[in-house]
């Protein structure tokens, strides 16, 4: 946003840096922390914690700054003070410390991340996160807490939610009215796992089951549902729509997005006859990928005419698209937001429109465990959470971690019933007083 560097300029001439603590050191968290180091005017890398101290160290030392090693909460405090950049394994006291304006949560984890936001939220930090996963599964409670706090919580720019969110409030803006979110992916397969996509996530430094989480679904199925709680928008059906214009060859020469448009003119329309607000959904094989788009409606003739000359087309759909997006390089302009504007890139309504349910990739035994996102047992896929609600099925969010109770066949979607979960957990803690509040709430209305 062209408002953010200018005030990020003030900042920096006043001597009043933005401090930051960016939680996470793996592929993301590096990239941020060098942009944020190198190119961010006004901002300040107070502190990096990570489970494993090395990468911390590293994402410093890359960017050309030593750190120093803390423990303690007080040791923390005192370094922030004396402008010393921190790396730390201790997580929870970093989100808490003295001095820092907003925390950045980039692990990808779900049980850990939560632990950690929810302990910045409670100290008054604002929250800006890369993690999908989470704010998919438990985002909505977390937003009402940070409310309560009167502090943001906010995915990022950069990523695709973020950038469809910029553009549907700029379509917003035209006077046109968003009808459809949409994500534009390359490929999907839901039966990629860690083996398939290893020499991929070798090439670019990534974790293979990260990657897998890609190519099976799961990552844009939570992607396309953190869109959906921001919108109120649903999906068309289990899985959403997701036309294919690759014909399975992600070879193939790509289709111009503006072609796709038809794929989902009869689902948009049901939507929208039966009092729907929109959808959120992706497509498959389409240019200019990987970015993202937005589908607009308006019904002034007048201004049907300005939009026809101005190469939109005469709709009834008109597709607006952005052709990139850019993850960890807008991060620090989405934390300038949060703390100088108070305005959140992407964040819930309310309560949750749609969740990400676990479906089963293989045959599976009882007493298997769930071990990981874009692993080789389950993948996701978006639902409308009343479904969810009605047939019991379970977030993979929360599947993660637990051991079936019985076998379960090939593509079969898990319910609460399947599962062992285990005891204590905070995140499931979170999501049964999410539904406690909204699901009533729902009810009601």
């Amino acid at each position: 946003m062209i408002l953010v560097d200018s005030a990020l300029k003030k900042r920096h001439a006043d001597n009043n840096p933005i401090r930051v603590a960016l939680i996470g050191a793996g592929f993301q968290g590096r990239g941020i922390a060098l942009k944020i180091i190198q190119s961010t005017p006004g901002m300040v890398l107070a502190g990096i914690a990570n489970r494993n101290l090395a990468p911390a160290i590293a994402a410093y030392t890359e960017a050309g700054v030593t750190p120093l090693e803390a423990t303690t909460q007080s040791e923390i405090n005192t370094l922030i003070a004396q402008g010393q950049p921190v790396v730390t394994t201790n997580a929870l006291a970093l989100a808490q410390a003295e001095g820092v304006d907003a925390v950045i949560e980039v692990t990808g984890s779900l049980e850990y991340a939560a632990h950690v936001v929810l302990a910045a939220i409670e100290a008054g930090k604002h929250v800006v996160q890369m993690n999908a996963e989470l704010d998919g599964t438990i985002g909505p409670i977390l937003k009402h807490k940070a409310a309560a706090k009167d502090v943001i919580y906010s995915f990022s720019d950069g990523d695709q939610p973020g950038v469809q969110m910029n553009l549907y409030r700029f379509v917003e803006g035209l006077g046109v009215t968003p009808v459809l979110c949409g994500n534009i992916k390359g490929l999907h397969d839901p039966y990629r796992n860690p083996a398939t996509q290893k020499a991929f996530a070798e090439k670019w430094g990534q974790k293979p089951a990260m990657v897998a989480s890609f190519a099976d679904g799961t990552k844009i199925s939570f992607e396309q549902a953190i869109v959906a709680n921001a919108t109120g928008f649903g999906v068309a059906r289990r899985g959403m729509l997701g036309p294919d214009f690759s014909g399975g060859d992600p070879t193939a020469p790509l289709t111009p997005l503006e072609d796709t448009v038809p794929a989902f003119a009869e689902s948009l329309s049901v939507n929208l006859q039966s009092g729907g607000k929109g959808l959120v959904d992706y497509v498959v094989g389409a240019r200019p990928g990987p970015g993202v788009f937005v589908l607009g409606t308006i019904e002034d003739a007048r201004q049907k005419h300005y939009l026809n000359l101005y190469k939109l087309g005469t709709g009834p759909y008109y597709c607006f698209y952005t052709p990139y997006h850019l993850c960890h390089f807008e991060v620090p302009t989405s934390v300038a937001r949060a703390v100088l504007f108070h305005d959140a890139v992407l964040t819930p309504q309310n309560g949750p429109v749609v969740g990400v349910i676990a479906v089963t990739k293989t045959d599976l035994k009882a007493g298997q465990t769930l071990d990981e996102l874009g692993g080789f047992e389950v993948y996701g896929v978006a639902e409308n959470i009343d479904t969810m609600r009605s047939e019991n099925l379970i977030p993979i969010g929360l599947a993660i971690g637990c051991t079936l109770r019985h076998d379960v066949p090939k593509d079969t979607p898990l319910t609460f019933a399947d599962i062992y979960r285990p005891e204590g957990r905070l995140i499931d803690q979170l999501y049964a007083e999410q539904e406690q509040l909204f699901a009533l709430q729902d009810i009601s209305a």
